[in-house]
């Protein structure tokens, strides 16, 4: 009786077992089966709208009850006015249930906003109930976006050498090209230890931030600080500026811009001056005025002395020499001072000092045709009694803007494709009716290599920039306000236009005439502006006018 019992219990046992066997897996579930997936692009550019797409499927043959899906937009992201970061959709929204083989897809627009290289991940998660389970089942998915491109320029113009203690300006200009306006726009800057800020055009906040607002495509603007360093000469400051917006309670970096500054102090050297300077560099087609001093050092007078001034290389022009006291030697470029025309040279007590001059102009073009016409140097020698000296001048270079407009790519044209934007509007001008010109500036730079070279010029009253910009990242900038133009073209190499390749950038302006005439403006006078880096000095060279005839 007692074995019959046992059985009995084991095959019940066996029995409850395999039912429970077969509930258990009747009842399983991965959640595998539940495909989700955020689809959008792998990269954009700052501002650029772009588009998350949400999709999932049920793969399987059980239908899952109430679902809620959750997308979290990136961070930085906007947002638009209608919805949070975190959008939730209840199952009211998106269905009581999710059946077999069903599928759905949810978009959701956004601009990404960051600085270049800078990622941003979008997240979605639905969560769900399988039928005739009581567990709850959560699938996420993801997807990262690279910003690869930000279309805004932010550029300094700034001096890279400045005397200790002694007040200099400095600009910070910026400009969209971004097809949207950027709103909460702002500038901050990082000043280097000891510099002492004067003043700034427009005012900041606490000196250090400037809140932009909004800023659309094809406009910019410029900030202006004066300040002074100090510090011992050699001394090296960083200038540190970031272009960014206010997002969620923080400073987005979009841009930044980072410069050094030498601390330098002016030397005075009493032997030779040449236009009131001691350590002049020169220019190209400049005047020359010569100041020769000579000062006693010795116990004893000197007496009948001849002073010799040799000058060397292709530089002069030596038919503009003019000197009240001094014999020009055409053999051998040399101009004699006589003891007898210079009384100090006839008779110098001991400590006294003496001076003559003269005056001499430099050609303003002797070629640039290779190598050897870099980095220019004038020698001059000094003789006087026994004594002899050498003097170097330095010769900053010519650089030069060439401007055209164009209304249609001319047939003989060498400019690329790109650089000719499609034009629009009467040709000839007409009163009262828009017309756009594509303007390509030609930078060309004889001597030495420049750097941190900024071309500025200013666009008459019935001229606009369309925004269009090839390339559309190489510095150009445009200030609404002051309607100035202002191409950062950073380095450009000794010899470009001549034997390098010229540096060119394209833009599109448009026209209103106001009158009817045979002339019209398109830019103004402007300047170019850099810093030498043979001569250590920041040039400043006028450009013209660009005009069409009608």
């Amino acid at each position: 009786m007692f074995k019959k019992i046992i059985t009995i219990l084991i095959v019940l046992l066996l029995i409850v077992g395999g039912i429970g066997f077969w509930y258990l897996n009747r009842n399983t579930y991965s959640k595998e089966i539940l495909k989700i997936e955020v689809l959008g692009p792998e990269r954009t550019k700052v501002g650029e709208e772009i588009e998350y797409i949400v999709k999932y499927r049920n793969n399987g043959n059980v239908r899952l009850e109430d679902p809620k899906l959750v997308f979290e937009y990136p961070q930085y992201a906007e947002i638009p006015e209608n919805r949070e970061k975190r959008v939730e959709l209840s199952s009211k929204e998106i269905g009581d249930a999710i059946y077999p083989g069903e599928e759905k897809t949810f978009r959701f627009k956004t601009r990404l906003f960051g600085k270049k290289g800078e990622d941003r991940t979008a997240k979605a998660s639905l969560t769900y109930s399988p039928k005739n389970l009581n567990s709850s089942y959560k699938s996420v998915s993801s997807l990262t976006t690279i910003i690869e491109e930000v279309p805004l320029s932010f550029e300094f113009d700034l001096p890279s050498k400045v005397e200790s203690a002694q007040e200099f300006t400095f600009q910070i200009n910026y400009f969209s090209n971004i097809d949207y306006p950027i709103s909460d726009l702002a500038v901050k800057v990082e000043y280097p230890d000891d510099f002492e800020f004067i003043s700034a055009e427009p005012t900041g906040i606490e000196k250090t931030t400037w809140n932009i607002g909004l800023l659309n495509k094809a406009e910019g603007g410029r900030i202006e600080i004066i300040g002074n360093l100090r510090g011992d000469v050699g001394d090296r400051k960083i200038m540190n500026a970031k272009l960014g917006i206010w997002r969620e309670d923080d400073f987005v970096h979009l841009k930044e811009i980072t410069k050094g500054i030498e601390l330098i102090e002016p030397s005075l050297y009493i032997t030779q001056q040449i236009n009131g300077n001691p350590k002049y560099v020169a220019s190209p087609g400049d005047m020359l005025h010569y100041e020769l001093f000579f000062k006693n050092i010795g116990d004893d007078p000197l007496t009948k002395a001849f002073l010799i001034f040799k000058m060397q290389g292709d530089a002069y022009d030596l038919s503009t020499l003019k000197s009240d006291k001094g014999d020009f030697g055409e053999g051998d470029n040399s101009i004699i001072f006589d003891w007898r025309k210079v009384s100090k040279l006839q008779f110098l007590e001991a400590k006294k000092e003496g001076m003559v001059e003269f005056w001499i102009e430099l050609k303003d073009d002797w070629g640039m045709e290779g190598e050897n016409d870099k980095n220019p140097i004038l020698t001059n020698q000094i003789y006087l009694s026994q004594v002899e000296k050498e003097f170097e001048i330095k010769v900053n270079t010519k650089a030069e803007l060439v401007q055209s407009a164009y209304s249609e790519k001319p047939e003989d044209s060498t400019i690329d494709d790109e650089e000719i934007f499609e034009n629009s509007g009467p040709h000839p001008l007409e009163e009262g009716e828009s017309s756009t010109y594509t303007v390509v500036w030609e930078l060309k730079n004889y001597y030495n290599d420049l750097e941190n070279t900024i071309i500025k010029a200013t666009l008459p009253e019935d001229v606009e920039m369309t925004g269009n910009i090839y390339p559309e990242e190489d510095g150009l900038t445009y200030d609404s306000d002051s309607r100035e133009l202002v191409w950062d073209a950073e380095k450009v190499e000794a010899g470009t236009g001549f034997t390098e390749d010229s540096r060119k950038i394209a833009f599109q302006l448009e026209i209103t005439p106001e009158t009817e005439k045979s002339e019209y403006t398109l830019i103004e006078k402007g300047e170019i502006k850099g810093s030498d880096q043979f001569t250590e000095k920041d040039i400043e060279q006028k450009t013209k006018e660009l005009k069409v005839k009608n």
